[in-house]
């Protein structure tokens, strides 16, 4: 099944896709169109459908907040067929030079990447008619993780970096200490609408991503507390009542899990 919704916020259009090969997708991806730029390319699985989106604008670049292959997954077939510049974080272009490792979950719910030669973001930001986006650098989700303000609008194109107020699960290599840090850096920033990949906030955007820096201190606490007390991940998660979703952690293979935001915090504390 596949899905391909286009919501209209303003002068900013996004475009959610889904895929799965039965039933209906357990996530869906949006990708934003602003002024002829591109902000992330969506799963690969999708490909017509972001090719058919690609030709029903006039685009005229493309930003990448992350390698993810939800993300990404795109950007090597409109770089060939549409001949557009993509941009990203060094660390991004240096990620998607070359194939790198994912897991069976990933293919199955997002697709492959293709390796592609990308373009590093100018320093200064980047500009294009009336609007002006700046990168900002907001590790935490990945090493390479960056969203971009459009300064003019009060648009901040936040990659994964909201996601919702409550978290449930981290990837195994999220860092939770990274990720607050990025959140409270983004959050100086003048903005209003918040254009999450995966659960966009078009007003009060400030006060969404503020909940989310709340909750992930509050959980880094409580970790905090407990492993002082000498307690392991299996004791603080029994006192926390945290409870793991059995599924999408076998699914993903133990790489998707509640335990491994304990175990970030837990890691924060040994550096």
């Amino acid at each position: 099944m596949k899905i391909v919704r286009k919501h209209k916020f303003g002068n900013v259009d996004a475009y959610e896709l889904g895929y799965s090969p039965f039933g209906r997708p357990m996530m869906t991806v949006c990708c934003y169109i602003a002024g002829g730029v591109l902000i992330d390319t969506g799963q690969s699985h999708m490909e017509k459908a972001v090719i058919d989106i690609a030709r029903s604008h006039k685009l005229s670049s493309v930003l990448l907040t992350h390698h993810h292959e939800d993300h990404s997954g795109n950007a090597a077939v409109l770089k060939q067929i549409f001949h557009l510049p993509v941009m990203a974080h060094p660390l991004t272009v240096a990620k998607m030079q070359y194939p790198y490792k994912i897991f069976p979950y990933q293919h199955w719910m997002w697709g492959a990447t293709t390796p592609v030669q990308i373009e590093d973001l100018p320093s200064g930001g980047f500009e294009t008619g009336n609007l002006k986006f700046q990168p900002v650098h907001a590790p935490g989700h990945s090493k390479d993780h960056t969203v971009f303000l459009e300064i003019n609008n009060g648009w901040l194109f936040s990659g994964d970096l909201y996601l919702g107020d409550r978290i449930k699960y981290f990837r195994a290599d999220e860092k939770i200490a990274d990720q607050i840090e990025s959140i409270k850096k983004v959050l100086s920033y003048d903005f209003d609408a918040l254009y999450c990949c995966h659960r966009p906030q078009p007003v009060k955007g400030k006060k969404f991503l503020s909940l989310k820096l709340q909750f992930l201190e509050d959980f880094y606490g409580n970790v905090f507390s407990f492993a002082n007390q000498g307690m392991n991940e299996k004791l603080i998660m029994r006192r926390l009542r945290l409870k793991e979703q059995q599924l999408i952690r076998m699914m993903c293979f133990g790489n998707v899990s509640m335990r491994n935001m304990v175990r970030s915090v837990l890691m924060s504390l040994k550096n």
